[in-house]
Parts: structure tokens; sequence; C-alpha cells
């Protein structure tokens, strides 16, 4: 069965090419989500021979040099494939090109929420590693960006008699779970972090998502000019819904203005291997329930006593 197709592939590698020059704009955001995933690697005791970076912009493949793993990178764009030379190529994150078993390594740093098959990619990442390797990536999930979704919507309801799609699906944190075991991998865990991003105003906003390369790229979104008074009328939405006393602290952005806090979810699971520690069958505990309970009950009644 055909994925259908969301996401316009060539509408994300332009954006992504274009990124390039001011994505130090935004590098605050993307280095705050590398260090994240570089302390979940820190926490793994074992070292790793072969790393696969999934668009690292540069800075995954820095993360891994620094901890002397040899790491190939990868980006659906070239020229941002070419910030991790001379070991980056120019690949889609759906169809990997590359051997069973090649990496004991795999990390993607907000680089898969724009992949169409998402099922199919995990399965190709999982395929991809070896016994017992690692798959580490972080992904934005919801809410984020839900605020802007909603201020469009409805600015565009007032000005006009429909809705167009103008901001990305994300997948939900339990979505990520899923997709972990779904696609095979051994003791998957997901998390979730958030950094707490605040905004002058709505142009700011655009501004930094147009330097990341992740203004829109749905197949079905809008292709005529958009009115400047769509973004007015946005932008009075949504900093009227948002501003105000209660507006939640910042780690990274300006110290006024609404909050449009990034959620990330921070996954992790590796590649089935006979070694990994294995659930117990039906039949095979060791003790019984109620033997379990007796004794701790038993213990109680002799404290007690003692007391």
């Amino acid at each position: 069965m055909n994925t259908p197709a969301i996401f316009d592939h060539h509408a994300i590698r332009l954006r992504r090419d274009r990124a390039v020059a001011k994505q130090a704009l935004v590098g605050p955001i993307l280095e705050a989500a590398t260090a994240i995933l570089s302390d979940r690697l820190d926490d793994v005791a074992r070292s790793f021979t072969a790393a696969l970076d999934i668009g690292g912009r540069g800075l995954v493949s820095q993360m891994l040099a620094e901890r002397h793993i040899p790491t190939l990178s990868m980006d659906i764009s070239a020229r941002q494939a070419a910030l991790s030379a001379p070991y980056g190529v120019c690949a889609s994150p759906e169809y990997l090109p590359f051997a069973p078993e090649s990496f004991d390594l795999v990390v993607a740093c907000l680089s898969l929420h724009w992949v169409n098959d998402l099922p199919g990619t995990f399965m190709q990442i999982r395929r991809s590693l070896r016994p017992d390797g690692l798959f580490l990536a972080c992904m934005p999930i919801l809410p984020t960006l839900r605020p802007l979704r909603t201020a469009l919507e409805r600015a565009e309801l007032a000005l006009s008699d429909g809705v167009s799609p103008r901001v990305s699906p994300l997948p939900t944190q339990q979505g990520c779970v899923q997709l972990l075991q779904r696609a095979g991998f051994a003791l998957p865990v997901v998390d979730s972090e958030r950094l707490d991003l605040r905004y002058r105003s709505t142009s700011a906003l655009l501004a930094d998502l147009r330097a990341a390369g992740e203004t829109s790229a749905l197949v079905e979104r809008p292709r005529r000019f958009t009115s400047r008074m769509l973004f007015a009328a946005a932008a009075a939405e949504l900093e009227a819904e948002l501003e105000g006393p209660h507006a939640t602290t910042r780690d990274i952005g300006n110290p006024e203005g609404f909050p449009m806090p990034l959620h990330m979810a921070v996954l992790s699971g590796w590649a089935p291997a006979p070694t990994q520690p294995q659930p117990l069958q039906p039949g095979q505990f060791q003790h019984d329930l109620r033997d379990v309970l007796s004794d701790a009950k038993r213990d109680d009644e002799s404290a007690d006593h003692s007391a």
C-alpha cells in the first residue's frame, strides 16, 4: 500500500538549503536540542564505532566527533549535508541508502518530522543497526505551534470562506512510543523535554521558522500569495491569546513577548540482540506472589512486635 504524500520533498529540500545562510539565528535552539541528545548518549555505558547522523545540521556530527565516534552524516539538503563534510551525503530519510547492520548508533535531531512514512523510516533505521545498536532521536511533538495553527485558522475564517493547511502536523509522545514498538526496537524509551521560547512578535516567530527551514512544506499548502491582512489578523489573534501576566518563563529567546515552547519527544531504542534482558514468559516466574505477600506480612508483624 502506498503511503499518502503529506509533505513535499522538493519544498523541504529548498527550505533546508536556504536555511543554511540564516541558521545561526536559531543556533541556540538547535544547540540545546543537540545537548539533550548528548546528555542521553553520555548516560549509555558503552562505546560506538560507526554512527549515522540524520539531519544534524553539522552540530550532531561535531558532538559525535568530540566523543571520537566515526560518523557519516546525511541530509535531504546537499547544503546541510556539506556542513558535516567530508563525511556528509545527500539522501532522503525515507530511503536510507545503507546496507543492513551498517551502524551501531543512529542519531536524528529534529529531522524526522517531515517524513511521510515514519513507520517505514523507523524500520529502515532499525535494519541499518547492528544487533544491540542504539537509535537516539528527538522530535518536535504536539502541542508545539498549536497556538499559531489556531490563530491562522481563525484569521482565515474571518477573512474568507474556508481554512487552508498552513502548519505541518506533528506526532504525539504516545505516537512516538508506538513507532518504536511497531518498528521492532527493543527496550524502547520515550520521554519529553521542553524549550521555553518567547517571541516579541509573530513576525519574529515566522523569521525563526524560516531560518530553521521549518516553514510549511505540505503538499496541500496554499500556492497563491498570502495577503498581509491574513498575517496581521493572525498576529492579533495569537498575541492577544498568549500574552499576559501568566506567561511562562523561558530558557531561550527574548525576556518579553509571548511564549511559544518547543515540545520534544526524546526517543531511544535498541536493535534486538540475544544478549539483551528478556522479559519472562508466562509460567516462567520463580516465586509465587502469594508467598511473597505472606512473607511481607510476617515481616510487618515482626516489626510491630519489636516496636
